[in-house]
């Protein structure tokens, strides 16, 4: 019988891996063991949303030393998306678990397919948006994936992801290392206080996931800053995918 520290520091690893390489889906596998392992919904959301900062910890610490980030962009991520996801959890508290999960899982799926059915999305970056318009709607998207990363925890890092491609033209490589840094970072932290102050938090778990995500997250960074775009594609269109057929099942 493995033990449960041994089993959250391993499913920390794997699933804080295949996030780092594949920009967002940690909540696929972390969350739902959490929730198999017997704590209520609001306590395993608030528990993983603590534990998945060490997804920007481990993932951001490997990409910040490959230098693939821009500091202005990075900027108008942080500045668009963290109030955004402060909403979005005190949005969760209000809005029934099965209509959130329902909705994001049909828009989930619509990413991977639409990634899938786009042979060339992201294998080569293209400046676009770059002038104030561009930059106020890129802006206004970034807000309302905050708005979901505070309120559902699965998968909406992957819509970041997707979205830096498709609007400002980075590719997938890049994208991830955005996702993994900001998001997993800044965004998640906020999202871990709003919710920790409002619900309990299982601390005598966190050491055990937390050390698992940190080894994971940099282990999985490392493997995508030396892989192709097309690799990272196809990576994000398998997770974006099963986490979408995981909230609708």
């Amino acid at each position: 019988m493995v033990s449960r520290p041994v089993l959250l520091v391993g499913v920390a690893f794997l699933a804080n891996g295949f996030a780092a390489i594949a920009g967002g889906g940690v909540g696929l596998i972390q969350l739902p063991l959490l929730l198999f392992l017997g704590l209520p919904y609001p306590q395993a959301l608030a528990t993983h949303k603590v534990a998945s900062v060490a997804l920007g910890v481990g993932a951001g610490g490997r990409y910040w030393q490959s230098g693939q980030l821009s500091r202005g962009l990075g900027l108008l991520v942080l500045a668009s998306g963290l109030p955004g996801v402060f909403l979005g959890a005190l949005v969760v508290l209000t809005i029934p678990e099965a209509v959130m999960r329902t909705t994001l899982g049909v828009l989930t799926v619509g990413l991977g397919l639409y990634s899938w059915r786009r042979h060339d999305l992201g294998q080569v970056a293209q400046v676009r948006h770059r002038d104030a318009r561009g930059l106020v709607m890129g802006g206004l998207g970034l807000f309302v994936i905050g708005v979901l990363n505070g309120s559902v925890t699965s998968g909406t890092g992957l819509f970041c992801t997707l979205w830096l491609v498709r609007w400002f033209g980075l590719d997938y490589k890049a994208a991830v290392a955005y996702t993994l840094t900001l998001v997993g970072l800044a965004w998640n932290a906020t999202g871990a206080a709003t919710l920790g102050s409002f619900g309990e938090i299982r601390w005598s778990w966190l050491p055990w996931l937390l050390a698992g995500a940190l080894a994971g997250s940099y282990a999985g960074a490392h493997v995508a800053v030396g892989s192709t775009n097309r690799l990272i594609k196809r990576a994000f269109e398998v997770v974006t995918i099963g986490v979408g057929v995981r909230l609708l099942v």
